[in-house]
């Protein structure tokens, strides 16, 4: 019934003698030239990695959820000077970024120039737009470009859109001067090239063209013709010195 005691021992595989001519292999059947090549490639990688690592630290503001760098009083357009809006008028962003900017939208004021000053200043206002341009041809920049001036009474508009105020009432022809027209014609070419905006008037609105809105400005005595050559003459025109970051009214 049983093996009557008997046990047979399990069979070892043979040793090849010492003298044997076969030559060893490394570890996994993995050949020296596939090492030489695996190790290039691990080098490879490696310099890529710090390569990677080397533009993140330089370009880290352009990671998503962080701000490009911001100084007070900074300016986008080298013939304005600073004055600071209600910060309850503006929604801080980082365009073109997050939005693309793609129109310049055109306002008259209906009043002065120190009086669209003064309300784009007052937070109970909740509106204003990036520049206000004056009569005597000055130019004002109150939010950055990189923001989102409630201006429009259109979120999609306001977040796409550079605005610029016009000193004056849009039934008043006497108020759209010589200066005013030159000043801000250069201002609008500026912003078209800094963002690939193209000059023609489904890129340049009025305000009275955002849908939805109630505003009717510039108004029936602006002159689109005479606007868009301007801007384009300027637009062809030697480019104007950078901003100095300090430059403030």
């Amino acid at each position: 019934m049983g093996n009557n005691g008997s046990t047979r021992g399990a069979r070892k595989p043979s040793v090849k003698s010492s003298g044997s001519s076969s030559r060893k292999k490394p570890a996994d059947g993995v050949g020296r030239r596939a090492l030489l090549i695996g190790g290039g490639a691990v080098v490879a990688a490696g310099t890529a990695a710090v390569l990677v690592r080397d533009r993140v630290k330089r370009l880290w503001w352009q990671v998503p959820g962080v701000e490009k760098p911001r100084k007070p009083g900074e300016l986008d357009y080298a013939g304005a000077t600073w004055v600071a809006a209600s910060e309850a008028n503006w929604r801080r962003a980082d365009r073109p970024d997050d939005f693309p900017v793609d129109r310049v939208i055109i306002h008259v004021t209906q009043g002065s120039f120190a009086s669209a000053v003064r309300v784009f200043q007052d937070p109970a206002h909740q509106a204003a737009t990036h520049y206000i341009v004056g009569q005597d041809g000055r130019v004002v920049q109150m939010i950055r470009e990189l923001d989102v001036a409630y201006q429009a009474g259109n979120r999609a508009y306001n977040e796409r859109g550079v605005g610029i105020e016009h000193e004056g009432f849009v039934d008043r022809p006497k108020d759209l001067t010589k200066a005013m027209y030159a000043s801000s014609a250069r201002l609008t070419a500026s912003i078209c090239a800094r963002h690939g905006i193209p000059i023609d008037r489904e890129h340049i609105i009025g305000h009275v063209e955002v849908p939805g809105t109630d505003h009717t400005d510039p108004g029936p005595h602006w002159d689109w013709d005479r606007y868009l050559e301007l801007v384009r003459r300027a637009a062809a025109a030697p480019p104007v010195p950078s901003p100095s970051p300090s430059a403030k009214a």
